[in-house]
């Protein structure tokens, strides 16, 4: 592979997939290089059991502005704008409404508190209150929506996740991974399973090295992970350190998803919710049935996501029949059977879940986002200073960069 073209776009997730749909059609000569074997990274809906199942981003947050809402609508591809059942426990089991009223007035008093503590030592478990019931709900349901630790993560930066998203959650039921991977532009240069190993600068551009040979380029957009950045996986030139390091304080978190298919009668009713034990920390959060299908969607975020990680699949999946059991019976167990589990942490080309930011340190966004030397251009959720953790953060940077790209492309180009 030893072509020349104006910008290879590294990393087909979301924001690779977002930058060459605005370089489509232009007079730029890009090419879109994925380390892995398929594209939408984070995004991946596989089918099983006959069913679309998004192992990696489920739910078009923020829908109403949400791009990939857009892209669906004229793709043809159903968008269900139904309300999302989390915050219900179906038939208050294990958790009831005077415990629900008191854990969610602990997490409100809690997020209350974030903006004093941002601006003091800016740690997100400085805002629990000391010895607090309900510090165990507080830190699992920030897991799912960072993969932090709160002793880990900026209140500032969440912060400015919260105020920016709304409470418009949409679903697509065809997958939002396939949604994401089906909308590279037709006749778009892509190649699979093709890590860049490093980027170098020359006096004409950038040399990204890859296993099929080495792509030279007048400049090259980045939209590898923060955990790809950071651990050097990539090999970067010593001007890049800033990156690398601001990369560095946006660590991705624990984020998992399991499926249990649901066999033979059930007690299980369709597009209902539970908190496995609203007192644990790691607890799954797990929604039943979704669009009526035979399975249970398993969330399992911060330390839960951790249980993945540190123990495996089978040790979450047990974890998750033991917490589904408690609460329903132990004659459930015969009605559930591990179907499938995402692996984020472990997959070496992205190694985590969502960015989050560690305390002090949300400003690294802006740094990471910002373009070297109209050369190399940043992308990715991580990148976004609000939309973080989401696909169509990912997106609207892709778009962002490949602007930037444009941009200096057209002011090099010979008259």
């Amino acid at each position: 592979m030893n072509a020349d073209w104006d910008v290879p776009i590294v990393g087909g997730g979301a924001a690779g997939i977002g930058a060459a749909r605005r370089l489509a059609g232009t007079a730029v000569r890009a090419l879109l290089v994925e380390a892995g074997p398929r594209l939408g990274g984070r995004a991946w809906t596989a089918e099983l059991a006959g069913l679309p199942l998004d192992l990696g981003c489920g739910w078009l947050h923020s829908g109403e502005r949400n791009a990939w809402t857009a892209v669906a609508e004229a793709s043809g591809v159903a968008v269900e704008r139904g309300p999302a059942a989390w915050r219900q426990q179906f038939r208050d089991l294990g958790f009831p409404p005077d415990q629900q009223d008191a854990a969610d007035e602990a997490f409100a008093a809690w997020y209350e508190r974030l903006p004093v503590v941002a601006r003091a030592g800016d740690r997100a478990a400085d805002a629990l209150a000391p010895g607090g019931a309900w510090n165990a709900y507080v830190q699992a349901i920030v897991g799912y929506i960072s993969g932090a630790r709160l002793d880990r993560l900026s209140a500032a930066d969440y912060v400015a996740y919260d105020s920016a998203s709304t409470e418009q959650n949409w679903r697509v039921p065809s997958g939002y991974g396939a949604l994401v991977a089906a909308s590279v532009p037709v006749g778009f240069p892509v190649r699979l399973a093709t890590p860049v190993l490093s980027l170098d600068l020359d006096a004409g551009g950038i040399a990204a090295a890859t296993p099929a040979g080495t792509i030279r380029a007048r400049a090259a957009i980045l939209t590898v992970s923060t955990a790809v950045l950071a651990r050097g996986a990539l090999r970067l030139p010593a001007a890049l350190e800033p990156w690398r390091e601001a990369a560095a304080c946006l660590p991705l978190g624990d984020n998992e998803k399991l499926f249990l298919e649901i066999v033979g009668p059930s007690p299980f009713e369709p597009e209902t919710h539970v908190i496995g034990d609203p007192r644990d920390p790691a607890t799954g959060s797990y929604y039943i049935r979704p669009f009526g299908r035979p399975v249970v969607e398993v969330f399992l975020g911060g330390e839960g996501g951790r249980l993945v990680a540190d123990r495996g699949p089978a040790e979450a999946f047990a974890f998750a029949q033991d917490q589904l059991a408690t609460l329903f019976g132990a004659q459930v167990r015969r009605s559930l059977r591990p179907l499938a589990a995402s692996s984020w942490s472990r997959t070496t080309h992205v190694g985590g879940g969502y960015s989050y930011a560690v305390p002090g340190e949300g400003a690294a966004r802006r740094r990471l986002a910002a373009p070297f030397d109209d050369r190399v251009f940043f992308a990715g959720e991580a990148s976004h200073e609000t939309d973080f953790s989401t696909a169509h953060g990912a997106h609207d940077t892709g778009l962002r960069a490949a602007e930037e790209a444009v941009a200096v492309l057209r002011a090099r180009r010979p008259a």
